[in-house]
Parts: structure tokens; sequence; C-alpha cells
């Protein structure tokens, strides 16, 4: 069932402002635990020293730390990005009729979104929706659609860009209800800082009547230091000012878009897929229906690890901590021991004159006087040993194995025990990088589509490369790219699945070699599956090879006649 925001008191746009400015300071509230937890993992992975970590309270000289998580945030990321983009190939449109099916609609929506994902450097923008996903375990983004034209004095303009393009939201500038059922369904709030000059122009592109919200934001900034303006500050301090008046003196306005149903209970009326934009925690600056033709709203999310009854997931270094604590713990401790050896502290007892503590130096003791260095234990400096451990134990821990690093565990293996204990190790990142994929891309990648279909009024040249390796310009229309189907990412699910079968059909190529065997195995066959595999087509024809070998040995006889020919023209020339 899907969940709604109560307005009691929907009168006019500013109480809906007010509104919507509460719900913000609820939900964010709710939340406030997660991001203490979120910034101690930050100040890990960055960390240069443990100055800057919880470990800066321990009493130790040394301050090192053994950057083990970032690590492993640089191996996720690099491996995820590895997976679900393997190739250049890595989607494909999947019809759900006949007419949808046909090998032009295919090919003309897969080389229109191609061309958009290449034009608005999706992979970039997914590189940085990654970092949020193995940093916070929680990742979001929208869909928009850009338009980027230059106008020129002549009444010409060039368009840059059309097309809709994948927006990247923070994880610390979303809010929702964290109980709901899906994130599907429960309303969601984003907040975005924008320049007043920007804000005027949204006012300037958008209906009259919001206008005068801009005159009276202005007319608030002017009257700030006014006694009055004080005493409303509550309902009015936005995140990440210190102040009313920071805020208002600066040049930066805050909007919270909210998107969702929204239930009027002073008319009764239910407002359903609304988008409602709001500045400065009072206003309404515009209010639309959801344009969406797939009707939900347009913002997606994905998790690393759900949490049970509760939509902010968690990530894979939440667990770590701990032990990357115990790694600097351990290892300034060993660092602070060995210091101690090679520098110990001096037990003077009875008469000994002043001298210099250094190599050679002469110490002059009276009766009864003793100078004895106090040697510390040097059972810590083993702690190698178990700084070793912890650190495979975060490997597999985050999901990350050695063996994804080109590391190979010890012992001789066939190359069929390699594949099986690689399948085995990397079950969990595979897990993850599928799930990556089915919740987050595959909506994104046909909300996309879907907004390129709804703003495409006449036609777009998009830029595609041929089977010879011309680029080729084609114009697409509206007609073109719309079909009853979606378009699925094939990286993550199918990478390690393919790499098993193309080594499985290796294998079978080496038994096929059995004189006993060969003649019921179809050679045809493994080679066009080969080849589809390999997403190479080209490389497979039926008797391919006896063909080439044929022209092979056609030219050959052809350049030898020529040289014959050559040769008998300079004889009966006298050369």
């Amino acid at each position: 069932m899907r969940k709604t925001l109560d307005i009691h008191n929907l009168v006019d746009p500013d109480s809906k402002a007010t509104e919507i400015a509460k719900m913000w300071d609820e939900w964010n509230g709710y939340r406030k635990g997660w991001m203490d937890e979120k910034r101690e993992i930050r100040n890990y992975v960055f960390a240069t020293d443990t100055r800057t970590t919880s470990n800066s309270k321990l009493p130790w000289s040394n301050s090192t730390t053994m950057p083990k998580l970032c690590q492993i945030y640089d191996n996720l990321n690099a491996n995820y990005t590895a997976a679900l983009f393997p190739n250049s190939r890595w989607m494909s449109w999947k019809a759900v009729d006949r007419e949808s099916n046909t090998l032009a609609k295919r090919t003309i929506i897969q080389d229109y979104m191609e061309a958009k994902v290449r034009q608005t450097q999706f992979q970039n923008t997914v590189d940085r929706l990654l970092d949020d996903f193995v940093l916070t375990g929680n990742c979001f983004a929208t869909v928009d659609y850009e338009y980027d034209a230059t106008d020129y004095d002549d009444g010409s303009f060039s368009v840059h860009y059309a097309g809709p393009t994948l927006v990247r939201i923070s994880p610390y500038d979303i809010v929702f209800d964290p109980t709901a059922a899906s994130f599907h369904k429960t309303p969601k709030i984003v907040r975005t800082l924008k320049k007043i000059g920007e804000v005027k122009a949204m006012v300037e592109d958008g209906e009259t009547q919001y206008k005068a919200v801009f005159d009276r934001i202005m007319t608030n900034r002017g009257e700030v230091g006014s006694a009055s303006q004080y005493d409303k500050a509550d309902g009015f301090i936005a995140d990440g000012f210190g102040s009313i008046d920071n805020y208002y003196n600066s040049s930066y306005v805050e909007l919270l878009t909210f998107y969702g149903d929204l239930y009027d209970s002073f008319n009764d009326k239910l407002h359903k897929n609304r988008i409602i934009t709001i500045v400065d925690r009072a206003y309404v600056i515009d209010d639309v229906e959801n344009p969406s033709w797939l009707g939900g709203t347009p913002i997606f999310h994905a998790g690393w690890r759900s949490r049970p009854d509760n939509l902010w997931a968690m990530g894979p270094l939440d667990n770590l901590v701990g032990l990357q604590y115990r790694i600097d713990h351990l290892e300034n401790l060993r660092a602070d021991v060995f210091d101690q050896i090679a520098l110990p502290m001096l037990k003077i007892r009875g008469d000994v004159e002043d001298f210099d503590y250094e190599p050679g130096g002469r110490v002059y003791i009276g009766e009864e006087g003793d100078v004895a260095p106090l040697v510390p234990d040097s059972t810590a400096l083993n702690a190698d040993l178990q700084i070793r451990e912890l650190e495979r134990k975060m490997e597999e821990m985050a999901g990350a194995p050695r063996m994804a690093m080109g590391i190979r565990t010890p012992g001789e293996k066939t190359a069929f025990e390699v594949q099986t204990l690689d399948n085995a190790a990397n079950r969990i990142f595979n897990h993850k990088a599928s799930k990556f994929e089915q919740e987050f891309l595959e909506p994104a990648l046909n909300a996309m589509l879907e907004a390129g279909r709804r703003n495409l009024s006449s036609y777009d040249t998009i830029q595609t490369v041929g089977p010879n390796g011309v680029e080729i310009f084609q114009e697409i229309t509206r007609e073109d790219i719309n079909g009853n189907g979606k378009i699925i990412p094939m990286g993550a699910r199918h990478f390690q699945e393919r790499a098993h079968r193309v080594q499985t059909l290796t294998q079978l190529m080496q038994v096929k070699q059995d004189p006993s065997v060969a003649p019921h195995i179809s050679g045809i066959e493994i080679a066009r599956i080969l080849s589809e595999e390999l997403d190479e087509p080209a490389i497979f024809g039926e008797n391919i090879a006896i063909k080439e070998q044929g022209e092979t040995q056609t030219a050959m006889m052809d350049a030898q006649a020529n040289v014959e020919e050559d040769l008998e023209n300079k004889a009966e020339l006298g050369y």
C-alpha cells in the first residue's frame, strides 16, 4: 500500500511548504546515528594518520594508520566497475512482443541508448554512485532531460546535447520514511543548494504565479536584521548553516523537492504523484504532476546489505571499522615497543654523574650507583601475525577475497579447480554486483529511455559505429525508439557465467581431440557458441576457414602466376 504524507492545514502554498519542511526534519532526525557511523567510516578511509580517527584517543607515541579499509574500498570499486561494464555491449533491448523484437527495432534502440550513455559520461556517474554504494551502503540517482544549446546573434543555434542524463543524489541530501514497505512507494524529499541567480532562472521559466515568491525570498534577505525575523528563526534554519542570518546573508538558496502523494485532510483530497519544490522551507516555488510515463517517482536506490524493516541499508565497510581500529592499535603498539627497545628508558640508582645518552657515551658511577635500561617485553613485536590475519578476515567479510586482486592461494591446482574456487570465493561479490545491476542500473536505464521518448519532439541525431568501424550519423524519431520491452544491463549477471561457459567449452575442445569422442561433437556449434559468448559474431561462419583457405590459395596462385609472367617478359626482352 502506497504511503502518503498527511497535511492537515493545506490552505495555501505556504502551509504546504511548512509541512514538507517539518517532514524533512523528522525523517532526517531518524538517521542521525547512521550519519555518525558514516562519518567515522569516511574518516578511516581517507585518513593519513590516526589523529583524525577514533584511535587518536590512544596514548601511543606513533600515529600510523594502516589503510586497509581504504584498500578494500578501492578494491571493491574497481571490481564492481569491471563486472558491470565488462565490454562495450553491456546492455541489450529485450522485447515482449513480435513487433518490438525485430532486428531493426532492437538495433536502433540499443544504438540510441549507447549513444546517450556515451555522450553523458554515464559510466563516470556510475563510478561516483559505486563510491556511495561502498562507502555508505546506499546510492541514489534520478533521471533528467537535458537540453544544452548555444544561441547566436544571427538567430541560429547549435545543440550540444539533447537527451536523458543520469544525475547522482548524495545520500546525505535525501530523506524518506525508513519504515515504508519499499523505497519505490515511500514519499521522498531531496535537498539542493542553488545560487540566487539559478533560482531566478527557475522562476522565469516556470509559471507566473510563482514569480512573486522570488520577490518574497529576496525581501526576507533584506529584512534579516530585524528582531521579528529572528523570532522566526527556528522555522527557517537550513541544514549546513550556523544560524539564520548566516543563511540569509549567503548567496545560496536551499530547495527541498518533495516526490510522492499528498493527502489534503482539510479539503479531503488526495494529490497523487506530485513533485513540489519549496525554498527557504517557507514558500512553494513549483508544484507539478510527475510527468514520467512509468508512473513512479524517478528516483532509484540500491543498498548493499538490506536491513529488516529499515530502508537504509548497511555498507560493506560498516562491520570492519572495529577491525581497522584493532589493526592500527597493534601497529602503533608494536612501533612504540620497538622504539622503547631501540631507545629504552633508563633506571638510575645511587650516585651517578650527569651524562649524555648517546652511542659510545660514558657514564661515571659512584659507590653503589647503577644505570640499567628498562627493556619492554619483545612479545609485542609479533603483532605482524595478528595484523595479517585481521587483514585477511576484512577482505573476506567485505566480499572481496584476495583472489580478486590477483593473489593466488597456495597449492597446485588444475584449471577446473581454479575456476571452481574462484566462483565460490567471489559468490558474495557477484551477488552484490548483480543486486546493484537489478535494483539500480536496470530501472535507471529504462527511465532514461522513457525520458528520451517523452521529450523527443521531432528527431534526434546520434552517432554510431558501423560494422567496418566507420562512424555513422542516424536521425532518430520518437516512433523509432517506441516499443514494448525494456533495457537489460548484461554485465554483472552474465560476466561470471559467460567466463565459466567459455572455460568449459575450451575444456570440451580438448576432449574433442579424442578420436572416439570427436565424431559425436559438433565443431560448428562449439564455434558458434564461442563467438556468441565472446560477443564477437564476426569470427563465426559455417566452413569459413575453408573458404578463407581457398581464397588464400587462389591469391598465392595468382601471385605465383604474376611472378612467372614477369620472368617470361624479362626473358623475352633480354634481361
